[in-house]
């Protein structure tokens, strides 16, 4: 892909997939969503889904490390 003008807005910018995937974890994703299957008004199936994407490094330690 080619690179666009810093000062384009980012509708108009072309961003390479890994560029995007790496901005996104630099500064982490948060991801919620509900999906109900429902038939006659009876909810047969509910998902709830809540999820933090977010990489770790030096400067972000994980969370799941014991102190």
């Amino acid at each position: 892909m080619t690179a666009a003008l810093p000062d384009a807005p980012l509708a108009h910018q072309q961003i390479a997939l890994v560029d995007l995937l790496d901005r996104l974890l630099a500064g982490g994703v948060v991801i919620t969503g509900d999906l109900t299957l429902r038939i006659a008004d009876v909810d047969l199936v509910r998902i709830d889904l809540r999820a933090l994407i977010s990489s770790v490094n030096a400067n972000v330690p994980s969370p799941w490390e014991e102190p």
